[in-house]
């Protein structure tokens, strides 16, 4: 009988399910959206409930898609948006609230204050800065404003943290919360350099241990899925990793160097660095990238807080498009941007800027601006966005990058990564399979259980198309230069 891989990826605004065969070729594919909710200034969240519900119906929609039984899938990955939080009741089976969004920055203030007191000490140990991106703070924000759930913890019934823990107590019926390195490294308690919850930052941000999943390695055992959980079966839940770690493996970037950027409803870019950890003096990020055979990988993290929700803000909100797909023609039809920035800086700026304050603008509007331009200068605003994250990682690693693996959603918008190689001027490759946070998932999880190995990752990484650059440096100097101007005013005006 033919075994199968199954990779699940927890995204922003839905959960994707991957099926591959044994010689790593895509054979099915399930995708349930996930809705958001803002409700008021700063604020993001989500039902965790209806995740867990996307995860199912996602999984069983790529059964059906590659027509195989569930019995035939040897393991199930995980990955997973990293730094949203949920917090439940184990006997109940029921969150307290909300899922609090990795975009959500309610805790702003509060991480100013502790950045001028403890910043120092923080980025020591966890290896990141103090702000109400990462985790901590959102988990004692509910431990402090949501209604028993003090009490809950005293008496052993409330466990938390990012979402991986609670898909997994989902998937196993209850019978295991665990995590990996990767996504700790983002929750400001672990120690880096351990890869261990830190007591020390347990205690200033006021997270109880307690509540807490078990750190395992990426390609480790969690436990089996419940049947009457998930799918009807008993299948190995055997490898995790937060969403970018998981497409930097699925982007078999296992040299130091190597870089990938997934593009989705923010844009994420990653170099891995070895063993070795590499400190940013640029605002990038330290973060643990997996943790295999008992060692700890590391890599320089930039993240891009919106580029995929600016174009679905089009559709959503505007009414510009109905779909993405008609962005990529609308942007060639367009011919220029008409010299129209978007700064969609809806929650913030996020690195290399780190500006919490900072809100979206769009600026050069004349009476004569199209349709087409905004929604050009809209696929443009993520191009920018990665430049800046490139010229600070290249920065910090003291040598330039020779090309860029893409993938996520957007990756398939051919105007975009052309316009993407042309403002980095280095190569942008495409692989055949785009969906490599899933991917990676699967692969770690086949790992987990001996089915595959990290060197023979390489082998099944397939080059679909190379986007070489085009643009005259001229040009492209004189894009830059208008929006730096861009983001220097809406900093201004924040």
């Amino acid at each position: 009988m033919k075994r199968y891989y199954l990779g699940l990826d927890n995204g922003t605004t839905g959960t994707t399910a991957l099926l591959l065969d044994e010689n790593w070729k895509q054979v099915g594919r399930g995708y349930r959206e996930v809705s958001q909710r803002y409700p008021q200034d700063g604020y993001a969240e989500q039902d965790a409930e209806e995740i867990w519900r996307s995860l199912q119906d996602a999984a069983l929609d790529a059964c059906r898609d590659a027509g195989i039984e569930p019995s035939q899938i040897a393991c199930v990955g995980l990955d997973n948006v990293g730094e949203t939080v949920v917090l439940w009741d184990k006997v109940t089976g029921k969150p307290v609230g909300p899922a609090i969004g990795w975009q959500d920055r309610r805790t702003a203030a509060l991480c100013e204050e502790l950045e001028k007191t403890h910043g120092g000490f923080v980025r020591e140990r966890a290896g990141i800065g103090i702000d109400s991106y990462f985790s901590a703070t959102k988990l004692r924000w509910i431990i402090d404003n949501v209604a028993g759930v003090k009490e809950g913890i005293a008496a052993g019934r409330i466990l938390g943290g990012t979402l991986d823990g609670w898909l997994i107590w989902k998937l196993t019926g209850g019978k295991a919360n665990a995590t990996d390195p990767s996504t700790a490294s983002r929750t400001l308690l672990m120690n880096f350099k351990t890869g261990e919850w830190d007591d020390e930052l347990l205690r200033l941000f006021g997270v109880p241990r307690e509540i807490l999943p078990e750190i395992r390695g990426n390609a480790a055992l969690r436990g089996d899925t419940d049947p009457d959980a998930f799918l009807g079966v008993s299948i190995p839940v055997s490898g995790a990793a937060v969403d970018q770690q998981a497409a930097l493996f699925g982007q078999a970037c296992l040299r130091p160097g190597m870089v990938k950027c997934t593009y989705g409803t923010g844009c994420f870019l990653l170099m891995q660095t070895g063993e070795r950890p590499a400190v940013s003096t640029h605002g990038l990020l330290t973060t643990v990238a997996w943790k295999l055979d008992g060692k700890l990988q590391y890599a320089l993290d930039g993240g891009v807080y919106v580029a995929g929700a600016a174009t679905q803000w089009l559709r959503d909100n505007l009414g510009i498009i109905a779909s993405a797909s008609e962005t990529e023609q609308l942007a060639l039809d367009a011919g220029s941007n008409g010299g129209v920035y978007f700064v969609p800086a809806f929650s913030g700026l996020g690195a290399p800027h780190w500006d919490p304050r900072a809100r979206g603008a769009i600026l050069g509007l004349t009476g004569g601006t199209t349709r087409e331009q905004l929604v050009r200068a809209t696929l443009e605003a993520t191009a920018y966005q990665v430049r800046d994250v490139f010229d600070a990682m290249c920065a910090d690693a003291g040598m330039p990058i020779e090309r860029l693996r893409a993938d996520g959603g957007a990756a398939v918008n051919g105007f975009l990564m052309q316009f993407q190689a042309d403002l980095l001027g280095v190569p942008v490759d495409v692989p055949e399979i785009t969906e490599t946070t899933a991917f990676g998932a699967a692969y770690l999880a086949a790992i987990g259980i001996k089915a595959a190995s990290a060197q023979a990752l390489p082998e099944h990484w397939k080059l679909a198309h190379s986007f070489e650059p085009k643009m005259g440096e001229d040009e492209r100097q004189a894009l830059l230069r208008g929006w730096r101007r861009a983001v220097e005013t809406v900093k201004r005006i924040s």
